[in-house]
């Protein structure tokens, strides 16, 4: 007889029906990533277009205005920005202190959020955003 490998299965698990808006999403985030996530949404939600929208794009929370602008989720022990591999390259000095990957930045829950940095960088993809754009319409424009 074949031994199969029985372990639990935790948060990331497949089976875990993904959410299917942000207030859904909210709703299953614990103390006090829940606190931390409310403070970067609505710094992210100041720093964005009004006619942004909020979604659920790739399981995680995102604000959308024609394309994703930020991703941003919570976890057990910090809350994510993602904005992008350039705009955390653009501001690799600022970011010193924090945990980064190629597209991530993670925010320790136990320390303040650094809400002006949070807002600097999504104003920072929201204009890398439109001048991407611009160069659309102007392409656009140089075919017809």
């Amino acid at each position: 007889m074949k031994k199969t490998n029985i372990r639990k299965r935790g948060a990331a698990s497949k089976s875990k029906v993904a959410p299917k808006n942000v207030d859904e999403y909210v709703a299953g985030i614990p103390e006090p990533a829940r606190c931390a996530f409310d403070k970067m949404r609505a710094a992210i939600r100041s720093a964005v277009p009004p006619q942004a929208t909020e979604i659920i794009s790739y399981g995680i929370p995102a604000f959308k205005d024609q394309r994703v602008l930020v991703w941003f989720a919570a976890f057990s022990n910090h809350c994510s920005l993602f904005p992008t591999s350039a705009v955390i390259e653009a501001f690799s000095d600022e970011l010193k202190g924090f945990s980064t990957s190629k597209g991530t930045i993670h925010f320790p829950t136990d320390k303040p959020l650094p809400v002006a940095l949070v807002r600097k960088l999504v104003k920072a993809r929201v204009a890398q955003n439109e001048s991407r754009n611009d160069a659309n319409r102007v392409a656009a424009d140089a075919v017809q």
